[in-house]
């Protein structure tokens, strides 16, 4: 079997490739069977990966700001979204946790993860352009 880490980058990869490839019932599926078999700490290592993997490499180290225009506006998962990966490129660890923490009471978690793993195949996407 493999080891948690490891098991959290396929399953990361696993919902990429199907976020690439359109289907948004598999990337529904595989987080589902990843809360269901590795429950909230799963789930939040498939997301770092996600916010890893649409981050990048190579980011220099400091802070970083968040720049979205009418961020207030936008729905609670493409919010969710902007900020987890703000909070994951500026090393801010315990606002990850929360905000991973409210769309779990909130109930939102399954709509922000699919909404970030959508976000992360659509940047891939424009960086290989």
């Amino acid at each position: 079997m493999a080891s948690e880490p490891d098991q959290a980058f396929e399953d990361a990869a696993l919902v990429l490739d199907q976020a690439l490839a359109g289907d948004s019932a598999a990337v529904a599926h595989t987080l589902d069977s990843v809360v269901k078999r590795a429950g909230g700490e799963g789930a939040y290592q498939v997301a770092i990966c996600l916010a890893g993997a649409m981050a990048g490499d190579g980011l220099p180290v400091g802070g970083w700001s968040l720049d979205f225009p009418d961020i207030d506006e936008a729905g609670y998962d493409t919010r969710w979204v902007a900020r987890f990966v703000s909070a994951y490129v500026n090393h801010d660890e315990p606002t990850g946790e929360a905000l991973f923490g409210a769309a779990i009471a909130d109930g939102k978690l399954p709509e922000c993860l699919m909404t970030l793993a959508g976000s992360t195949a659509a940047t891939l996407r424009h960086r290989d352009r």
